[in-house]
């Protein structure tokens, strides 16, 4: 990978938020929710001023619940800049409305939050990279069950040749400078 194909753009870009439900939320490990709806909220708020289309996919609504309020009051601004996608596959790229979604969406760099870690996460992004798509893994803004579950879906997410990043990081790389309202705002919210 060239240093070039590491950059994040606005005009590239695209906020995946995978399965961030109630039942499936309340076996996670409570300081790693609070560090991923932290993070999930800053990715809203970027989103939302740097008008990045988002999905939000929910695996199994009727047996693990719908997402967490937390996530959907930060998702609430951006109204329809939100595709909700429903599924049962393990990876939303195997999912009919997510394939009919990927082409309208047109971006080729994917910022990817959610869980299982090792699961639904790893699935998708090694299907979203088996598209060629570029993708970001914000390690603070996915959990699993266990932290030794979390570190092996990123290792495999990064074997795949995903890059394991953070919030903060694809924030800035997004804002790309200082200065503007944009940037006294999320960064903010990052403090």
């Amino acid at each position: 990978m060239l240093p070039s194909d590491a950059i994040v753009t606005p005009a590239r870009a695209a906020l995946l938020i995978i399965d961030v439900q109630e039942r499936l939320a309340a076996a996670m490990p409570p300081d790693a929710m609070e560090r991923l709806v932290r993070s999930v909220n800053i990715l809203a708020e970027t989103a939302r001023r740097l008008a990045l289309p988002v999905v939000l996919s929910e695996q199994y609504p009727k047996g693990l619940g719908p997402t967490i309020q937390p996530i959907e009051q930060a998702l609430a601004p951006l109204g329809d800049q939100v595709r909700r996608v429903e599924k049962v596959e393990f990876s939303v790229c195997g999912n009919a409305d997510f394939q009919s979604l990927w082409p309208t969406l047109g971006r080729d760099q994917w910022l990817v939050a959610g869980m299982e870690a090792h699961v639904c996460v790893w699935q998708s992004v090694r299907d979203l990279r088996g598209r060629g798509a570029r993708v970001h893994v914000l390690a603070d803004a996915v959990v699993s069950r266990g932290d030794e579950n979390r570190r092996l879906g990123l290792g495999l997410a990064e074997r795949v040749g995903a890059l394991a990043s953070s919030t903060e990081v694809v924030v800035f790389d997004l804002l790309g400078k200082a200065g503007s309202d944009d940037f006294k705002a999320l960064s903010k919210l990052i403090r």
